[in-house]
């Protein structure tokens, strides 16, 4: 079963991730597909068919499939290694660190299911994979939004030399940034929508949500602003510190990961460091908890980053 955020009636987009890789393939013969069984489940078996020559199947072993990836980096290849952001942050963690961020080998893992995009429990739901990435140098870190991001992104990955960590929404994607006159850049952030009352930071799908939060606001006449920061490592710190300065309005950083270690705590520490002081500054993000199995939806309710209950908590601290 491949769950999808999408919203009854909402426009998507099939597999971004793969038919971006695959059109981009036609082009750049050095880059390769590589996965930890699980091709379908992560929309590399699009680029698949396309490119059966440059498809790997690497089996259910992601210490192998990182290694492996280095060792094509090392020959000239660029290498799309995907699995679930479980398996690429916990059980390979200590080969991505030595073989290929230390060697700062051209290798771009894209990992599915991350944080809580999945209803079956802990063993799946990678709630802690910035927190775990952040610190290791090197590494370039992405969390898209939607379809388009993910569609920007690949090619913007592609084209960086050195290892990138992207978070991926898969299957049936929802399609949100084409109507903000959108354009991924790596390392930049983008001001969707500008509020006075407050202002929220976020990255991944909870950039739609912060935007549908800031639609329901509205109709209190509470004006909120949304910046869309996709890129985690490095952080666009000149465009997060100009926004969050803007007239002392409550900051808050809505993420799609644990409150510990991930883009919350990055924008903290920014502002902190930076002397730049909003009239508040609030997290919405996941606790720190081994979280439920469950449908989505209620999921989402119960841990606070559901659009609804967003507006509610937001509503509170004004």
């Amino acid at each position: 079963m491949i769950a999808s955020l999408a919203a009854e009636g909402q426009r998507t987009k099939p597999a971004p991730f793969g038919h971006a890789l695959a059109t981009l393939a036609e082009t750049r013969r050095d880059i390769v597909g590589m996965t930890a069984d699980l091709g379908k489940y992560t929309d590399l078996h699009i680029f698949g068919k396309a490119h059966p020559e440059r498809y790997y199947q690497m089996g259910m072993a992601e210490q192998l499939l990182i290694m492996a990836a280095a060792g094509m980096a090392k020959e000239g290849f660029t290498p799309f290694a995907t699995t679930y952001a479980v398996f690429a942050a916990r059980r390979a963690y200590d080969f991505f660190c030595l073989a290929v961020a230390e060697e700062n080998l051209n290798v771009k893992v894209v990992c599915a299911l991350p944080g809580l995009t999945t209803g079956y429990g802990p063993s799946h739901q990678a709630t802690d994979d910035l927190a775990i990435f952040r610190a290791m140098p090197n590494l370039t870190i992405v969390d898209p939004c939607d379809a388009l991001d993910i569609e920007q992104a690949v090619p913007a990955i592609a084209a960086h030399n050195g290892p990138v960590y992207m978070r991926l929404l898969r299957g049936n994607v929802p399609l949100v940034l084409d109507e903000y006159d959108y354009k991924f850049e790596l390392g930049k952030a983008k001001l969707l929508r500008d509020g006075r009352d407050a202002l929220i930071i976020s990255s991944g799908f909870m950039t739609m949500r912060a935007l549908e939060t800031a639609d329901l606001l509205r109709a209190d006449n509470v004006q909120v602003g949304v910046l869309h920061a996709p890129t985690i490592k490095p952080l666009d710190e000149e465009t997060i510190l100009r926004e969050a300065g803007k007239n002392g309005r409550m900051v808050i950083v809505a993420e799609n990961h644990s409150v510990i270690g991930g883009l919350g705590e990055a924008v903290a520490s920014l502002l902190m460091r930076a002397g730049v002081r909003p009239s508040s500054f609030h997290q919405i993000a996941l606790p720190d908890a081994f979280l439920d199995a469950g449908a989505l939806p209620t999921l989402h309710d119960r841990y606070g980053i559901s659009s609804a209950v967003m507006a509610t908590r937001i509503k509170s601290w004004l």
